[in-house]
């Protein structure tokens, strides 16, 4: 893949990847345009890299409110790890049997099929943006309609956002102090999240974030929880690609250069790292005053150009 291409692809990355409108999907149709396969081990791992400079951006961005919220204090930090694990968990329980079932579907009965495979089906993306921006939308306008929800939180913003496993608030008015994400919100989030891995599409942050606030959690809190979460399983992500690289090469009888097939990606990250800072400010400044519908509108307007884009032939 040529330099430009990886440059294009990284912010292209970064501006969607922590915006609810699903990287996978535009970063997929981007690549397509430019009759790239993301689904050979290098491209494959090449999107890893560009999601782990994403994942750098997020623990820029939340770092200062996550050391004051979650690391001051060793029952703080227990507690924030009880709720992390059991979101992975569900996660993981939810997206091994959908990976396995996506393999067996597309493997149509003959040799085994990677889930990568999805990285060009266009016409399974298309489906997975138009769920993710009809629960998008019915969260956002669910959440617009709440009689506090363009109140003043306590600690609004990103300078006090405290999780807990209570999700009872006890020492502020219900108008002005935001309840914590507690286990309703959080294994709502991992079942939904798991869901998300499998299908290209069905956009991560998006899915989780609207799970978080159907469940009655609040904008800061379900936000800064939901990224919390991607933090915790990017590491797994990349050791996987990793694997399929040296997989691949294995298979072939041949050495992995790994310079040659890193150096791309580091890049990459670079790009994706700034531009998931800008996304992160948009995000914010949307869910806090309640525009959060209007990314569940994109992703059905994204649908139907992926959708119309499938039936051209692409």
């Amino acid at each position: 893949m040529s330099w430009i291409h990886i440059v294009i692809l990284a912010i292209v990355q970064g501006l969607t990847e922590l915006l609810p409108v699903s990287s996978s999907a535009h970063v997929i149709v981007t690549a397509e345009l430019m009759h790239e396969n993301m689904s050979t081990p290098d491209n494959a791992l090449l999107l890893v890299l560009l999601h782990t400079g994403t994942m750098f951006a997020v623990i820029a961005y939340f770092w200062r409110q996550w050391v004051e919220e979650f690391l001051s204090s060793w029952a703080k930090f227990w507690s924030f790890f009880k709720l992390v694990f059991v979101a992975s968990l569900l996660s993981g329980l939810v997206a091994l049997p959908a990976i396995w079932l996506v393999d067996r579907i597309l493997s149509h009965g003959g040799h085994h099929a990677q889930i990568e495979a999805l990285f060009h089906k266009l016409n399974w993306i298309a489906p997975a943006l138009a769920v993710a921006g009809i629960l998008i939308l019915w969260a956002g306008l669910r959440e617009a309609r709440r009689p506090d929800s363009h109140a003043p939180a306590l600690g609004s913003g990103h300078a006090s956002v405290h999780v807990t496993g209570d999700n009872a608030a006890q020492s502020a008015p219900a108008a002005v102090r935001e309840p914590e994400v507690g286990w309703r919100q959080v294994s709502l989030m991992g079942i939904l999240q798991g869901f998300a891995i499998p299908f290209r599409g069905f956009s991560r942050s998006g899915v989780t974030i609207s799970g978080g606030l159907l469940a009655g959690g609040k904008r800061s809190k379900v936000e800064s929880f939901s990224f919390a979460m991607v933090v915790a399983i990017t590491p797994l992500a990349i050791a996987r690609e990793l694997w399929r690289v040296h997989k691949a090469a294995h298979a072939a009888a041949l050495p992995v250069h790994w310079a040659a097939v890193l150096r791309p990606g580091m890049l990459g990250m670079v790009c994706a790292f700034f531009a998931g800072l800008l996304a992160l400010k948009w995000l914010s400044s949307w869910l806090e005053s309640g525009r959060w519908y209007w990314f569940g509108v994109y992703c059905l307007a994204a649908a139907a150009v992926t959708q119309w884009l499938y039936w051209r032939g692409w």
